[in-house]
Parts: C-alpha cells; sequence; structure tokens
C-alpha cells in the first residue's frame, strides 16, 4: 500500500469515528480537572486504550497515561500528546461548581485528537505499514497554576517540577521517543478555520516573592512600623524602571499579583505576599533578566527597611520547535485547510511545557484555530468542529505516515540534524539550579 492509500484510510476511519472522538471530548469537558488532580480524565483515556486494545502504562507524573502501537519496524519513535488539565475560569459556563475549573484552554480538544489518531490507525490497520512506533501520550499539568500545592507535592517528595511534562522528563518517560508533536485550539473568525504551524515561544522562571515589615497602628503610630506594601510597590517600580533595558529580541515579560496585602486596613501591613513569572525567548536570556529583576525587587525592601525574600521555581523553557519537521506538518495543513488558511505565527510571549521536551528532541505544536471569544477566558467556545474533530486529526495522522514510511526516512533525517540542548541529566540540572 502507497502513502497515499494509507493517508487516504486513515482519514476515512477518522470520518468514521467522528461521533465517538466528539463524545469523548465533550466528557472531558464535563468534568474538568487541575492540573495533577486528573483523576478521572484520566481514568476516561484508560477506558479508550483498553476499548481498543492497546497496552499502557500509568502514573507518569502521576496522572499521566502512555501507550505505544508497534509499526512492522521500530526504526524511529514519533510521540502525539495530550494534555488532560484545565485551568480556573469561575464563570465559564461549564466551569467546576467547587474548584472553577473549565476547559477554556481546550485540553479536552487535544485528548480527543490524540485519542483520534490512536483510533484511526488501529481501525485502519496500518501500523504494518510504518517503520516506525507511535506513542500516544496523556499527560498531566501543562497550567502552572496553583503553585502551592503543588509545593507541597514538592515537600512530600511526590513530584520533582511542577509541570506535567518537567516531571516526565525526569521520570525517564520521554527516553523512548525521537520527536514528540500536539496540537492546541486557538481563536479565529475565518469560517474555513485556521492551521498555525507553530512559532517559538517563550520559557519563564516562577517567584514567589515575601516582604516582612513591621506593623504598627496605621493611623496613631505608623512611625513605629516598617510598610511591607510600600516595599514591594517600591520593589515592583524598580522593575519598571529596568524595562528600558529590556531588549525587543529577547522578549521579557513580569507580569506580578498581590496575593496577601495586609491583615487589617489599621494596622501596618507587615506580610505581602507576591507571585509572578520572569519570562523570555531564550535560556540565557531568562537567568540573566530573573537575576536583573531580583536585584530590583529586593531593592524594594533595603528602600523601606523590609526584607524581601524570593523563591524562585524551575518554569518552563522556550519553545523551539524544528523546521524541518515543521514543513512535514505545513505540506499536510495545506492539503487539508488550503494554503491560504495555513500560516507561521510570530513568536509567542506565552510559555508551554512542550518548550521542555523542544531542548531534548524535535517538536511541533501547531495552534489550531477553531473556537472563538478569549482563550482561557469565560466566553471561550468551540465553533467549528469539523476543524477540531476532523481536519485537525488528519492533518496530524497524515504528517505522522509521512515520518513513518520508507524506513521512517523523514523521521531519520529529522532527528539525525537536529542537535539536542539538553539531554534528560542536563536538563534536570538546569532545572535544579533554579532555586
Amino acid at each position: 500500500m502507497d502513502k497515499a492509500q494509507l493517508k487516504q484510510r486513515v482519514c476515512e476511519a477518522i470520518k468514521a469515528r467522528r461521533a465517538d472522538i466528539e463524545a469523548l471530548a465533550a466528557a472531558i469537558a464535563a468534568e474538568p480537572e487541575l492540573g495533577f488532580k486528573e483523576q478521572k480524565t484520566s481514568q476516561k483515556v484508560k477506558a479508550a486504550f483498553d476499548a481498543l486494545g492497546l497496552e499502557y502504562t500509568d502514573g507518569w507524573g502521576i496522572t499521566g497515561v502512555k501507550a505505544r502501537m508497534k509499526g512492522k519496524k521500530s526504526l524511529r519513535t514519533v510521540a502525539l500528546l495530550g494534555e488532560l488539565d484545565a485551568i480556573v475560569c469561575r464563570d465559564h459556563p461549564q466551569a467546576d461548581a467547587q474548584t472553577g475549573a473549565a476547559h477554556c484552554c481546550g485540553h479536552n480538544v487535544q485528548i480527543a485528537n490524540m485519542m483520534a489518531v490512536a483510533m484511526a490507525f488501529k481501525d485502519a490497520g496500518i501500523m504494518d505499514e510504518l517503520d516506525g512506533d507511535v506513542v500516544f501520550f496523556a499527560v498531566p499539568a501543562e497550567e502552572y497554576v496553583e503553585i502551592d500545592y503543588r509545593n507541597k507535592l514538592r515537600r512530600e517528595g511526590k513530584l520533582r517540577y511542577l509541570g506535567g511534562k518537567e516531571e516526565i522528563i525526569a521520570e525517564g518517560g520521554f527516553d523512548d521517543v525521537d520527536m514528540a508533536m500536539q496540537m492546541h485550539t486557538n481563536i479565529t473568525s475565518n469560517p474555513n478555520g485556521f492551521f498555525g504551524l507553530g512559532a517559538s515561544s517563550n520559557g519563564f522562571i516562577g517567584k514567589l516573592i515575601e516582604y516582612r515589615g513591621v506593623p504598627a497602628h496605621a493611623a496613631a503610630a505608623p512611625d513605629k512600623g516598617v510598610n511591607a506594601l510600600n516595599a514591594a510597590m517600591m520593589g515592583v517600580m524598580g522593575v519598571n524602571a529596568i524595562r528600558e533595558t529590556f531588549r525587543d529580541e529577547d522578549c521579557v515579560r513580569f507580569h506580578p499579583i498581590i496575593n496577601s496585602g495586609g491583615d487589617l486596613v489599621n494596622v501596618i501591613p507587615d506580610n505581602v505576599t507576591m507571585e509572578s513569572y520572569v519570562r523570555a525567548a531564550n535560556l540565557t536570556a531568562l537567568k540573566r533578566y530573573n537575576a536583573t529583576i531580583n536585584r530590583a525587587l529586593k531593592a524594594g525592601g533595603d528602600a523601606l527597611g523590609a526584607q524581601c525574600t524570593i523563591h524562585d521555581l524551575p518554569g518552563y523553557l522556550p519553545l523551539r520547535p524544528d523546521a524541518t519537521f515543521r514543513e512535514v506538518l505545513r505540506e499536510n495543513a495545506e492539503a487539508i485547510f488550503g494554503a491560504e488558511n495555513v500560516a507561521l505565527e510570530p513568536h509567542s510571549a506565552g510559555s508551554t511545557d512542550m518548550g521542555d521536551v523542544s531542548h531534548l528532541m524535535p517538536v511541533v505544536h501547531p495552534w489550531v484555530g477553531c473556537a472563538k471569544g478569549v482563550l482561557h477566558g469565560a466566553n471561550y467556545q468551540l465553533n467549528n468542529p469539523d476543524v477540531a474533530f476532523e481536519k485537525t486529526i488528519e492533518v496530524l495522522a497524515m504528517t505522522i505516515i509521512d515520518l513513518l514510511v520508507d524506513d521512517a526516512a523523514k523521521a531519520d533525517a529529522i532527528c539525525r540534524n537536529f542537535k539536542p540542548e539538553l539531554d534528560r541529566v542536563s536538563y534536570c540540572e538546569y532545572m535544579d539550579s533554579i532555586q
């Protein structure tokens, strides 16, 4: 069977599975869960693997599930990922009443896409025609939220890092994978949908910041106190004062929030806690600007006589997609969406833990326009199911076929030309250096 026939057979299988794919996405959206807590979602994935007769391993990053379909040869392995977690968006119509979790990030669509490719490959019976393996990996906790909870898991020895793919890298879950891909939903007004090929994006270092002052009566004896809230504001203003030194090409972002700004209005605030990220486009810039921002934050404490304590936390590494891998993706995206609906977006200031994977192996991370409203917003709504549950899946499946036919020649060439910036050991060393 030639490559065109394989693609046609798989696309037919995807269409035949349309109802199952949409049902899985809807079931996941109906029970959204936050990162490292995705027990119900993980069970749904396991049930789907069971229905396909696929063996899997679980417990990756607490809730992750990994299955492998073997080709007639196992020359290269391509992983297709889907993310299990939701975000907090309490005003979303499908938000969980207790946790506020909602899938206005589109991760339910990712899982459905991942499982749809597994269904189609199984139904079409094409693995005997491929010269490599396909790993289907449902991974936890892409959204970097609930930092206190995750730090608690770290203290208990249940986690090493705060993101799902980071944790799985440390556990060795990607050691038997050569290259990885996943999709993400995006917003578009294009009725035909839009296939963004996936540009680079920022990485970040997480930060917990605490200012300690001295309490005193805010009206009768303010001179006896040290105002930690004023110190925090001075620290933030200090960062604002150095923003002119941030180079455009480094795409630096610092966006703090105040978690606690005082206890009583008539008491000088003596304990203020903040949380933020420092984002940048590459590892060197990330560490450099983080040190500069720390200096400015601490200067705010010095100015008021308050103590500033900063806890840096390993965040995500910048995303560096593989250009050759992306061209294979582009060819299939243009065949399905039309060239006028396919493009490479500019560098993104946002972050994803797919960036961590991209430092170890070739990666693509397309963004597919099939929703309206605001991503992560209460008005996020999937509005193009044909794109979400058929066309995008066809692109992903066809790309994997291209990679793994003919002795997995395309996958092999991409992997041979890829120069990893880190391996698992050096990755963990880098992450552990951020304290």
